[in-house]
């Protein structure tokens, strides 16, 4: 089991706290601060408890060496002001330096250490740089789910030095996961978009033994399409994986889980704002047309599997969502998903960076029973891998 920071009975201590703090910024201020919001609960917790809180996280990729880009100081204005708690800045990786600094202080006290990654010794893991970490503090928390599959020295060999704990935005990721694919509410869909089934092989040899329906969307719905001996045009698709496709189709095919791929699609000579679009037949798309996006016979046939079920895992958009007019499918099923999930009838879970996008872009982010702040964590977690991060708290 995990061990919740809630039962450490922390008063008095000195938490070392690991955030994952690498949100989007450019040009002195951040468009999306919700991985901060989420860790408010967790801060809070702690300096209520008269602790010191001393926070770990990554910016950017620094590749191990110094950089004023990636520096956190850049965005502990935008830390702060969530909390609504000065904190205090730890420049550099002298942990000497650092431990006179939070000793000298009262409690309760928040302190920020300098990007890890400027370290070459975090992300390899390093036994002495991970013990450094430690000595900051008396107890560790990992309120961090979405670089828990890395074993870094923040999130895994910290874990072998001081009692540790899972933060509750770890807590609430974990229980929504479990919940949507380890005990969920049957029947189950899962919607997996995006361009490359390469990168998602995995995900859906996983999702076939554990879903009913599978909705295959995006640009990776194209490879399927070829597999099958649609005619694609100009569209998107990996010619090497076409042999996995029939693969992924015969798994499916001998198990209890039903393919959804589109029947109708939307296409364009080129990926433009309001570009010139046509709807054909799945198996009429013109040579000199690319599809972008999924018809409203398509449409119609994913809302009815949803309506079908009791819960949804989602991650990948249905078309180049980003480009109007091809975000209208993806669009249309987010507003119907959020709709079931507000009317208590589906429990709805949605992961990773495109999908929090067009989720956010479609109003429906707020709506769903929970969306991931995680990209590649929530990824493996569908592939039924274990993340070190989340091992090291057992």
């Amino acid at each position: 089991m995990i061990k919740n920071i809630q039962e450490a009975n922390v008063k008095n201590k000195v938490i070392v706290l690991r955030l994952d703090l690498n949100i989007p910024y450019s040009n002195g201020k951040s468009g999306d601060i919700s991985r901060i919001e989420r860790s408010k609960k967790t801060i809070f917790f702690l300096t209520q408890s008269d602790n010191k809180v001393v926070i770990l996280s990554h910016f950017g990729r620094p590749n191990g060496k110094t950089s004023k880009v990636f520096s956190l100081k850049n965005i502990m204005g935008h830390l702060e002001e969530v909390i609504g708690i000065k904190i205090t800045f730890l420049p550099s990786h002298d942990i000497e330096k650092c431990k006179k600094k939070i000793n000298t202080s009262p409690f309760p006290s928040v302190f920020l250490l300098e990007n890890v990654r400027f370290s070459k010794l975090e992300e390899t893991n390093d036994p002495y740089f991970s013990l450094q970490l430690a000595s900051l503090g008396d107890v560790y928390c990992n309120d961090a789910f979405s670089v828990s599959h890395r074993a870094h020295a923040s999130t895994q060999g910290i874990t072998n030095y001081l009692p540790s704990f899972a933060g509750f935005l770890v807590q609430n990721e974990l229980k929504a996961l479990t919940k949507a694919l380890d005990h969920p509410l049957k029947p189950v869909t899962a919607i997996v978009g995006g361009s490359k089934i390469s990168t998602k092989i995995d995900i859906l040899n996983n999702l076939s033994d554990k879903v009913d329906f599978l909705v295959i969307g995006g640009a990776m719905a194209n490879t399927f399409l070829d597999a099958k001996g649609y005619r694609i045009g100009t569209s998107l698709t990996e010619k090497n994986m076409l042999r996995t496709a029939e693969a992924i189709i015969q798994n499916l095919d001998s198990k209890k889980c039903t393919l959804v791929l589109p029947r109708d699609i939307v296409c364009a000579k080129s990926l433009e704002i309001d570009a010139d679009i046509n709807i054909f037949s799945v198996d009429c798309c013109p040579a000199d047309k690319m599809i972008l996006d999924v018809g409203p016979q398509t449409e119609k046939i994913m809302i009815d599997v949803i309506s079908k079920s009791k819960t949804l895992i989602w991650n990948g958009p249905l078309g180049a969502f980003e480009t109007p007019p091809f975000d209208r499918g993806t669009n249309k099923i987010a507003t119907y998903v959020a709709k079931r999930t507000l009317e208590g009838q589906i429990n709805s879970i949605a992961g990773g960076g495109d999908t929090l996008s067009a989720l956010k872009a479609s109003g429906s982010e707020s709506k769903f029973s929970y969306v991931s702040t995680a990209g590649g964590a929530f990824l493996e977690w569908l592939e039924g891998k274990s993340l070190p991060g989340i091992e090291s708290l057992k």
